[in-house]
């Protein structure tokens, strides 16, 4: 389970050499806007464009990171630390301290019982640290949420950092033209 923001993409098997389809599934979370791309088009980019294949991979590196990291996270930390890195990860990935989660959605994604993240939203919010209102969460205090949060958060911070310094900017043509170009 991981989060992508503006900062990624869904489809990674396919940079590792898989199949189109795969067992897994994308869930949209937040309003935005997203690109489509033909899986033979993005190979082809990336099989022929150096920097854009460092950048994927290195972003398929963050990624492994991030769902390796969360599963130890899941098994050995509290369900209130778990909610704090999840909604710490948002607000990263989606630029907004607004995060449209329900209390079910926020179970699902961290693999605990609805009730669980109840209690911990309601010491959260308790403490000012989080607002909630019909499956919206505002975060009122992101340096409180920082201090609760196990360490799992500032490992995956710490190594998607190091992977991705600076966020790409990309130019995709038009989808007859079909190209993918790596803009500095």
């Amino acid at each position: 389970m991981a989060v992508i923001g503006n900062d990624g993409l869904v489809g990674t098997a396919l940079l590792m050499g898989g199949a189109v389809t795969t067992n897994s599934r994308a869930v949209v979370q937040s309003a935005g806007h997203g690109f489509r791309i033909r899986a033979r088009v993005l190979q082809a980019a990336v099989e022929n464009d150096a920097p854009l294949r460092s950048l994927m991979l290195r972003y398929v590196q963050s990624l492994f990171t991030e769902v390796s990291q969360s599963a130890v996270c899941n098994r050995f930390h509290s369900v209130d630390q778990q909610v704090c890195r999840l909604l710490l990860t948002c607000m990263d990935r989606w630029a907004s301290n607004r995060l449209s989660l329900t209390h079910e959605r926020m179970s699902s994604l961290l693999g605990v019982r609805r009730e669980g993240v109840t209690g911990a939203s309601g010491n959260l919010a308790a403490v000012g640290l989080i607002s909630y209102r019909r499956g919206c969460v505002t975060v009122l205090n992101r340096a409180g949420l920082e201090a609760r949060v196990c360490e799992c958060y500032d490992v995956v911070r710490t190594e998607v950092d190091r992977l991705l310094p600076i966020k790409p900017r990309f130019e995709i043509a038009s989808s007859r033209g079909a190209a993918i170009r790596l803009a500095n």
